[in-house]
């Protein structure tokens, strides 16, 4: 059943390409948000100066009006919780990390990095958790008087409690974790400044988040969240413990988990390639969900009326990138003649055209289009497919050359273009027939006999439907086409 008081967040940090474990996060928290009827918080984490960017912030702004992932609240929107960027709001942290340590929730630590490192090492080598064990917890007002006179600076730590702690997540199930395995744990630097382990679930309490939907990686944070989140309880500043749900990894090559280093990682590749929103969309929510046992493609309409996060597979998944430019091919398939003829556009301009803009022919592109849209993977696929249409001479693949311009071309050229000359060059058929018969009187079939053709036409082995093609080219700039082909074979 919806649910309309959902309250569901993506919070990313802006550090450098957004890439597609993070936009499958974002995708599924407001297909989440959607499908109850509920709400999408977008909020920025920026509080890594040495990290963060302005240029960042804005391509997670763009990528997501790019997906359609709209939201509620946050950047560019407002809502009752602004300001949607941590960086905006030191004060409040501030605030509470003073409430947390009044309360006794939080103490000082100064243990330096030396002390730390080796009681951790011994740890280790004795067998037992190497986890913080506790050396501050307990200070008298003394003892911090004496690291203070030394000159030590501390840290704040948040004190654990000593009891296990158990969740029912809602891709794996229920997870008990023992005390000993989550430590007392940082929540400011030596420097004031916080941590993202308190600024992320102050946020989440402030704006009420109901649901935490997040990467499998942070699965470990969680029961140190919720211990803070039930401090924040007690000191007033939460309402509820929100319920979590942990999200399978997307694997890359090699069966390792895809980073965001990777080369098919990056949202832009998909962008510059000529992803459709809806394609990738699709795609991407096959990674841990699925909309049916016989059924990969649907709408974005679709997947808002069926997701439910029960319904995710915490077992890995695999990027695919041939499935996914197969599952973008169905969605330009989708496409009404005109809406893929506007999408196209991009790639038909500089700097992906290779012809000069004068030459462009729009009655010619909008000829071809419907012949083009049954054919790409891709948008950027069309401007290698029709640049013979607006090219003076066609593009030199002197491998397509090689592979067609076998046995006696010369002789099948010569024979085509005559019967190319009396056919009608108003009917797609006419022009095959031309060239099928043209192929017989040389003991070839037309697969043979249309390839010396269509290199001499096009360029390339492999494209368009042929004979709608030299339709569309017409006869006079077909001809002369055949015309230098003969001249470069008898050269």
């Amino acid at each position: 059943m919806a649910n309309p008081n959902v309250r569901v967040r993506f919070c990313p940090s802006p550090t450098g390409n957004p890439h597609v474990g993070l936009v499958r996060t974002a995708l599924f928290n407001w297909a989440f948000a959607r499908h109850n009827g509920g709400t999408m918080v977008f909020r920025i984490e920026d509080t890594d100066a040495a990290r963060d960017s302005e240029e960042s912030y804005n391509q997670l702004l763009d990528s997501m009006r790019w997906l359609g992932l709209t939201w509620d609240e946050g950047p560019e929107v407002g809502g009752p919780h602004a300001p949607y960027r941590q960086s905006q709001r030191m004060d409040i942290y501030k605030d509470v990390a003073t409430k947390l340590i009044d309360g006794g929730y939080a103490y000082p630590c100064y243990c330096t990095t030396e002390e730390l490192d080796a009681r951790r090492d011994a740890a280790r080598a004795a067998g037992k958790p190497s986890g913080y064990d506790g050396a501050c917890r307990d200070l008298s007002a003394e003892q911090k008087a004496a690291y203070e006179a030394e000159g030590r600076s501390h840290i704040v730590r948040f004190r654990m409690p000593d009891e296990a702690i158990t969740f029912t997540d809602l891709v794996r199930g229920e997870i008990t974790v023992q005390p000993e395995n989550v430590t007392d744990y940082g929540i400011l630097r030596a420097n004031g400044a916080p941590l993202y382990t308190l600024v992320n679930p102050v946020d989440d309490a402030l704006m009420e988040i109901t649901h935490v939907l997040r990467g499998e990686d942070l699965l470990s944070s969680t029961p140190r969240q919720i211990a803070l989140y039930k401090a924040l309880i007690e000191l007033g500043v939460a309402k509820s413990i929100p319920e979590f749900g942990h999200l399978p990894y997307v694997m890359g090559e090699g069966n390792k988990k895809l980073s965001k280093r990777d080369p098919q990682a990056s949202l832009n590749v998909y962008r510059e390639r000529g992803f459709l929103p809806e394609g990738l969309i699709n795609y991407l929510s096959l990674l841990g969900w699925s909309f049916s046992a016989d059924q990969d493609i649907f709408t974005v309409a679709q997947l808002i009326e069926k997701f439910d996060i029960a319904d995710v597979n915490a077992n890995p998944a695999r990027f695919d990138l041939k499935k996914a430019e197969a599952i973008n091919a169905d969605h330009i398939r989708l496409l009404d003649s005109k809406a893929f003829a506007a999408a196209c556009e991009p790639w038909l301009q500089a700097p992906h055209a290779n012809w000069a803009p004068e030459d462009f022919d729009r009655a010619a592109w909008e000829a071809i289009a419907p012949h083009a849209q049954t054919r790409v993977q891709v948008l950027s696929d069309i401007t290698a497919n029709v640049d013979f249409l607006f090219l003076k001479s066609p593009v030199e693949d002197e491998a397509s050359w090689a592979k067609a311009m076998k046995g006696e071309p010369a002789a099948l050229l010569t024979t085509a273009r005559a019967k190319l000359v009396s056919a009608d060059w108003s009917d797609p058929e006419s022009l095959k027939n031309a060239v099928l018969a043209a192929g017989e009187e040389h003991g070839l079939k037309l697969g043979k006999a249309q390839a010396p053709v269509r290199v001499a036409v096009t360029g390339r082995t492999v494209g368009l439907p042929l004979f709608e093609s030299l339709e569309i080219l017409g006869q006079e700039r077909t001809l002369a086409r055949i015309d230098a082909a003969l001249a470069k074979l008898s050269a």
